[in-house]
């Protein structure tokens, strides 16, 4: 069976799809490659580190990319997981389907270190439960697919 490939994008693939990409690879990589892009792409947040580990999935080694790095690949999904992506980066040559799924920002959270940490873990919660839902639960009809 060949992996379906999808393509996760947000901003600065710094958080939210890093944790998509993560998340897909280490728990349903026999069915998926996951990949993760940014428009303005710059550093992944090591909270995002954190929270993947507690949870046994290792994205240490991860680097923030830019979605040029994808031009000329082609993917069964191109999923956008901030509304600013969505905006930005509306259509990506070469996804077969385009789907949007907004999450918080949980870089943007200003406090202290545990209420980042609280919300970063919030976060990725919330993507593992939609992953699990939309992809392996094959509930598609609930989301926002767009036409490019």
């Amino acid at each position: 069976m060949d992996k379906k490939r999808v393509l996760f994008i947000c901003t600065h693939n710094s958080a939210r799809s890093q944790i998509a990409e993560g998340i897909m690879n280490a728990l349903y990589g026999d069915k998926f490659q996951a990949f993760s892009a940014g428009t303005k792409p710059s550093v992944v947040n090591p909270l995002a580190i954190e929270v993947l580990k507690e949870i046994g999935i290792d994205i240490s080694h991860h680097r923030s990319k830019s979605i040029d790095e994808f031009k000329g690949e082609t993917f069964d999904y191109v999923v956008t997981v901030c509304d600013n992506a969505k905006e930005n980066c509306p259509y990506f040559p070469g996804g077969k389907k385009y789907v949007h799924r907004g999450f918080m920002d949980p870089a943007s959270v200003k406090g202290t270190y545990e209420e980042k940490l609280s919300t970063f873990r919030k976060v990725r919660d919330e993507i593992l439960e939609w992953i699990k839902e939309f992809f392996i639960e094959n509930k598609e009809g609930k989301e926002e697919f767009f036409l490019p």
